[in-house]
């Protein structure tokens, strides 16, 4: 129902998405995507490119007056630094004066030498960076836009970053993204900010980077997205599946995932409850995620992602070799970020949004954004009744 493909390396000319199945009529602006961009630049530890890259936004197609037109969105971004990379980056013909040799353990360069027969590392590394995530953002806006319309809102915290660690349990609520955006480290735990700070202090003094995790909450979620039928069906999988998509994602669970797995069957799962005054059934707790069978139950849906440390340090010391002496030698530096976790919760918001959308597109149908909204509202009155 909806998809997205995205184009363009880290420093070539610019990055660009597609976005296909948008119903007519979306109020959708360039301010609205720029938005949501200036947020993927957030967070402490981020390298030099953020303080100076503006993500100028261009929609080329899809968007007329405000509105979409139910044709495919296109947007690009173009590459402020482009001037610099113009000849190294180049489409026509040619040879770099400099190639990368020296794989960095951790990075696909290796892997994608290999696999697609290349000797610079650089034919890998510039689409394998996170800087495609600028294009997964812009669609991501879109996809934000059409849920607002259905009381959907997505909330993205940090709960680890290096060892530091949020108290379980405080969660921002649909409204708190502005006090979650206020954190240097985009934690809901002012109790845990300082240390998470710190941790980022430490790691850049040394020249090293660091992980953590995310969670992705959200709110307002309708009965029945996903389905028990089939496997790529099943709401949770597609989670799992777009989170790790992700660059540096190395782990994603849905609720308590790994926590209910130690437990007994009589302590794993939310009792159900029946509420008069909403007319409808609820679980007293979140260990499922809000999703059960592969579909979505009402409740907010939970989904947390495990960020490995970034490949690139700024005291490169990670043993590799020169695939053209065979020597042994320590990876190349590119320019990089101490920590992209807190920037990292804003591309997982996108990636859930996506997947949200998508599957209410395919529940409730409508090829304008009037006939989406009479749809989803007539199915939830069918659900009460």
């Amino acid at each position: 129902m909806l998809r997205f493909l995205t184009a363009g390396e880290s420093h070539g000319r610019a990055v660009a998405v597609v976005v296909e199945g948008l119903p007519a009529g979306l109020p959708l602006t360039v301010d609205d995507v720029a938005r949501e961009l200036a947020r993927r630049r957030l967070g402490y530890g981020r390298g030099p490119r953020q303080r100076f890259e503006r993500d100028e936004v261009q929609l080329l197609g899809g968007v007329r007056h405000g509105r979409t037109l139910g044709s495919p969105l296109y947007v690009q971004i173009p590459n402020v630094e482009w001037p610099k990379w113009e000849e190294e980056m180049s489409p026509d013909p040619g040879a770099t004066r400099a190639p990368l040799t020296q794989p960095r353990p951790g990075h696909a360069d290796l892997a994608g030498m290999q696999k697609y027969g290349f000797t610079d590392a650089r034919d890998v590394l510039e689409r394998a960076s996170a800087r495609e995530t600028a294009a997964r953002v812009a669609a991501g806006a879109a996809a934000k836009a059409l849920l607002r319309h259905i009381g959907v809102e997505v909330v993205s915290h940090v709960v680890q970053l290096g060892a530091a660690r949020a108290r379980p349990g405080v969660r921002p609520g649909p409204g708190d993204l502005d006090a979650v955006d206020g954190s240097p480290v985009r934690c809901f735990d002012a109790q845990a900010e300082a240390a998470m700070v710190a941790e980022v202090k430490a790691a850049a003094k040394d020249g090293d980077s660091l992980g953590g995790v995310v969670e992705v909450l959200a709110y307002g979620v309708p009965v029945g997205l996903g389905s028990h039928v089939h496997w790529d069906r099943k709401l949770d999988a597609r989670l799992a599946h777009a989170l790790m998509s992700i660059q540096a994602i190395k782990g994603v669970e849905i609720g308590e995932g790994f926590d209910v797995a130690g437990r007994r069957g009589s302590e794993a799962h939310d009792p159900i409850v029946w509420d008069p005054d909403d007319a409808r059934y609820r679980r007293e707790s979140t260990l499922a995620g809000g999703i059960e069978g592969g579909i979505s139950t009402g409740e907010v849906v939970v989904a947390r992602l495990a960020m490995k440390p970034l490949a690139t340090l700024n005291r490169p010391v990670l043993k590799t070799v020169d695939v053209v002496t065979k020597e042994e030698t320590v990876s190349f530096k590119e320019r990089t970020d101490v920590t992209a976790v807190p920037a990292m919760g804003v591309v997982a918001e996108t990636m859930v949004a996506l997947v949200l959308a998508d599957e209410a597109l395919r529940k409730f149908g409508g090829d304008s954004l009037d006939e989406f909204v009479r749809n989803h509202r007539a199915a939830q009155d069918a659900l009460r009744a």
